[in-house]
């Protein structure tokens, strides 16, 4: 994935009825959903609706594709493998598999900032935070 691409894909995903619309397609896999079903789930007006999924449609994180007079809407599960690839590729030193979400497993000690290297008031005020 190029830059501009993510930066669009992110931008799509940028705004909460787009990202509630995208994590409910998330949740439905390839099948997607018609759009009423979409507008039902999210209680939004069919002209908004309608406005958020050509913006994550152009994106190109979502597909459509007519299913007699429906039409349906699904994640593009490759366009968004390619975002999460994009933005994990160099996590932890070329080592994206241990920045990826791990169940009941702690945050790897690598992807832990390095408080030593922060002055002594920046020290102090994340080991607060922590």
């Amino acid at each position: 994935m190029k830059d501009t691409q993510a930066v669009t894909a992110l931008a799509a995903l940028a705004q909460e009825t787009r990202l509630a619309i995208y994590r409910l397609l998330v949740e439905q896999g390839p099948a997607g959903l018609p759009a009423g079903a979409i507008a039902e789930a999210l209680g939004v007006p069919a002209a908004t609706l309608s406005f958020h999924l050509a913006q994550l449609r152009g994106a190109g994180l979502i597909g459509q594709r007519r299913a007699s007079r429906s039409l349906i809407y699904a994640v593009d599960v490759a366009a968004m493998n390619g975002l999460i690839g994009f933005l994990t590729d160099r996590c932890c030193g070329g080592n994206p598999e241990l920045c990826l979400p791990q169940p009941q497993k702690k945050a790897d000690v690598c992807c832990e900032p390095d408080t030593k290297s922060l002055p002594r008031s920046l020290q102090r005020i994340r080991s607060k935070a922590v």
